[in-house]
């Protein structure tokens, strides 16, 4: 499978980098949808603070993908949901902190999550 990355003239430049307008999977022959993860482990513990919250949803989207023999590279699309605006720099910050030089297309909401101690939730698509 091959990934390519398009950011057209056409359309608004990409903000902040780390991340592809579009991305197209050739070659691909297994599809991945990873439910939102939330920041929760396994025993349901939260971490209090942004910070730890993002790292451990991530964490939890790498569980997913490792448990269908794929990893980050095979991301595709990553959707991003935030309880507040303001942990825009915070979730960019460690999302490239993760990522590196992995560019898949990408969304941020600002919502209101399911639960209220949840802070961040990630959805992705991986192909392989």
């Amino acid at each position: 499978m091959q990934l390519q990355s398009f950011n057209s003239p056409d359309a608004p430049r990409q903000q902040w980098g780390g991340y592809a307008q579009a991305v197209m999977a050739t070659g691909a022959t297994r599809l991945l949808f990873v439910s939102g993860q939330v920041p929760e482990t396994p025993e349901g513990l939260a971490p209090q603070e942004f910070a730890g919250q993002c790292r451990l949803a991530w964490e939890n989207v790498r569980a997913q993908l490792r448990e269908a023999g794929m990893d980050l590279s095979n991301l595709v699309k990553v959707t991003t949901y935030l309880s507040d605006r303001a942990q825009g720099l915070e979730n960019r910050q460690i999302r490239n902190e993760v990522l590196g030089d992995l560019t898949p297309a990408l969304t941020v909401v600002i919502v209101g999550l399911f639960e209220s101690r949840w802070l961040v939730e990630i959805e992705a698509i991986a192909a392989a």
